[in-house]
């Protein structure tokens, strides 16, 4: 009763859901908001490096509004996200994959952290970036 799930088809089908999703906060109180994987229309609807500062832009325009969200009724934002390789990671670091989205994503994310496949069934999550904890493993 007390969960709604939506699924988004493309960037902008999800921001409008966003929309309506703040008029039905507007009207009862939730405390959890999950957009399972922010960046994951993006990069469908705008393909190659000749869309990527347009991207770029609506993602941010996406994030705000979540934030705005987050800010107005109080509740908690979780986002997930993809990762991609990064070529300039190095051959002498064990797992060379960066989150997906750039310097956008990055900042408007408060807590971010990465999970990771450990050894058999483990999982493993680090604190990849958080103002008020050290990097670290778990």
């Amino acid at each position: 009763d007390n969960i709604i799930y939506a699924r988004a088809y493309t960037y902008e089908h999800q921001y409008n859901l966003l929309l309506g999703l703040a008029a039905k906060m507007a009207e009862e109180p939730f405390r959890l908001l999950i957009v399972d994987s922010v960046i994951a229309l993006f990069r469908v609807d705008f393909s190659g490096r000749g869309e990527l500062a347009e991207r770029q832009q609506k993602l941010a325009q996406m994030l705000s509004r979540l934030t705005k969200i987050a800010e107005e009724f109080n509740v908690a934002v979780y986002i997930t996200n993809q990762v991609i390789a990064d070529p300039g990671g190095g051959m002498f670091i064990t797992d060379p994959k960066k989150p997906a989205g750039g310097h956008v994503l990055a900042h408007a994310a408060t807590i971010r952290l990465m999970l990771r496949k450990g050894k058999g069934e483990q999982r493993v999550c680090k604190i990849f970036d958080a103002p008020n904890l050290p990097e670290g493993e778990a």
